[in-house]
C-alpha cells in the first residue's frame, strides 16, 4: 500500500507546491483523498513519472474505487468535477463512490424534509451538500457521466450516512459507511476532526493477517497433499505414529495490520484511530510563531501535528499543507522533532512524493527528484 502526495500547499498554491490532493493505492484499488484545483493535471503528471520509472499501471484511472473528501473548502474540492468528467471522456464504466463529511444538522434536515430540504441558515457556503447539489446540476450524475457514481455524505461522530440516488433525486440512508465495492482486505474509515466546517480525517487500513504457510517445512516432513491442505487451512493433524502436528508450527510470522491516516485540515486535537497508525500524514500549516493564527483558523502547527502523532501512537509523521509563507520545510521538521520521541519519525512532503508500507509493515519514503524517486528510510527521531 502507498500514498502519492500530489499537493502540499495550503489554500494558496506556490511555484513549487499545489493545493491538496493525494492518492491511496493498494492492489484492491485507488482512493482519491481530496481533489483541489487542477488535480487532474497533477494526477496525469504523476502517471507520466510512473511510466518513465517503469510502473505504468500503478495509477490507472480504471482502478479508482472511491473519492474521499476531508471537507468542503475549495482548495480540497474544486478539481473534483473536472476530474470526474475526464474519467467519462476516457470511457470509464466502473462504479465510483464519493464520500464527504457533513453535520448532524444537515442530516437531520434531509431526514425530515427529504431530498429538497432547505440548508439550515447558519450553514457555511462551503458545506458539501451545497457543492453536491451544484455538481448534480453541472453534470455530476450517472446519467451525464455515463458510469455509476454514488454520492454519500456522513457524520463521522455518529456513523450515519446518506446516499444520493437516482441522479441526486432521492435519498438512501445507511447506519454505517458503505465500503468501496472492490475492498475486501482493506477498508476506509472516517475520523472526526475539528475545523471551521464539517471535516474528517481518512484512515485506510489493512487488517492483521496470518503468516504464510511454510510449504518447504511441510515437504521436509514428508506430508501428503491432504495433510498439507489441512495444516494450511489451520487444522492440526495426527500422524500414524500418534504425533500431533499443530497448524501454527507451519505458519510464518503474523503479518501486522497497517494503516495510513490523512488528516485533512484540522486544529490540533486528538485523533482516535480505528486501528493502529503506521503513517500519519498531517497538516502543518503554521510554525509555532503563528500559533495564534492556527488557533483562530482551526489549523495545526508542525509541533501540534507532532503531539497528535504521539497521542495516536503513529510510527511515522509526514508533514504537509504548508502556508505559502513557509520558506523552508526543515523549520517545520525541526519544530515537530522537538516534540517527538524515539517512537515516531518525522519528515516533510513535497508534491509528487510517495510513502510506501510493505507486507511486513515497514514504511519507506520515496522523494521525488529529477530522475524519479529516491528511497529514504523513515528513521526515528
Amino acid at each position: 500500500m502507498e500514498v502519492h502526495i500530489l499537493g502540499t500547499a495550503s489554500a494558496r498554491p506556490t511555484s513549487s507546491r499545489d493545493v491538496s490532493g493525494s492518492v491511496f493505492a493498494c492492489h484492491e484499488g485507488l482512493v482519491i483523498i481530496d481533489a483541489g484545483e487542477g488535480f487532474q493535471v497533477r494526477y496525469a503528471q504523476q502517471r507520466g513519472r510512473l511510466k518513465r520509472a517503469g510502473e505504468p499501471s500503478l495509477l490507472r484511472p480504471n482502478r479508482i474505487a472511491a473519492v474521499a473528501l476531508t471537507h468542503g473548502h475549495l482548495d480540497h474540492t474544486w478539481g473534483l468535477l473536472p476530474f470526474l468528467q475526464t474519467l467519462s471522456l476516457d470511457g470509464r464504466q466502473q462504479p465510483l463512490m464519493v464520500y464527504g463529511p457533513t453535520s448532524h444538522e444537515i442530516l437531520d434536515s434531509l431526514q425530515e424534509g427529504g431530498i429538497d430540504a432547505p440548508v439550515p441558515p447558519e450553514t457555511a457556503s462551503a458545506e458539501l451538500l451545497n457543492q453536491y447539489r451544484a455538481w448534480f446540476k453541472l453534470g455530476g450524475t450517472s446519467t451525464h457521466l455515463g458510469y455509476p457514481i454514488r454520492w454519500l455524505l456522513g457524520e463521522p461522530q455518529s456513523g450515519r450516512w446518506v446516499e444520493f440516488v437516482d441522479d441526486g433525486s432521492a435519498l438512501l440512508w445507511h447506519d454505517s459507511m458503505p465500503q468501496p465495492d472492490t475492498f475486501q482486505l482493506f477498508r476506509m474509515d472516517s475520523i472526526p476532526t475539528h475545523h471551521s466546517i464539517p471535516s474528517c480525517a481518512w484512515q485506510l487500513s489493512r487488517k492483521e493477517r496470518k503468516g504464510s504457510f511454510d510449504r518447504d517445512k511441510a515437504a521436509i516432513a514428508g506430508l501428503s497433499q491432504e495433510q498439507k491442505k489441512s495444516l494450511s487451512e489451520g487444522t492440526d493433524i495426527t500422524l500414524a505414529n500418534g504425533e500431533i502436528l499443530q497448524a501454527s508450527q507451519f505458519r510464518g510470522p503474523t503479518k501486522p495490520g497497517t494503516s495510513i491516516v490523512l488528516s485533512g485540515d484540522t486544529a490540533e486535537q486528538s485523533i482516535e484511530p480505528i486501528v493502529p497508525v503506521t503513517v500519519l500524514i498531517h497538516e502543518a500549516t503554521f510554525l509555532d510563531e503563528a500559533r495564534d493564527k492556527a488557533e483562530t483558523h482551526l489549523h495545526s502547527t508542525a509541533s501540534g501535528a507532532a503531539r497528535t502523532a504521539l497521542q495516536c501512537k503513529a510510527e511515522h509523521l509526514i508533514l504537509t499543507h504548508f502556508s505559502a509563507r513557509l520558506r523552508d520545510a526543515n523549520e517545520a521538521i525541526s519544530e515537530a522533532g522537538n516534540v517527538l520521541d524515539q517512537s515516531c519519525s518525522v519528515t516533510a512532503a513535497n508534491d509528487g512524493d510517495r510513502v510506501r508500507i510493505d507486507e511486513a509493515g515497514h514504511a519507506t519514503f520515496l522523494k521525488l527528484s529529477e530522475n524519479g524517486w529516491t528511497q529514504h528510510n523513515l528513521s526515528h527521531h
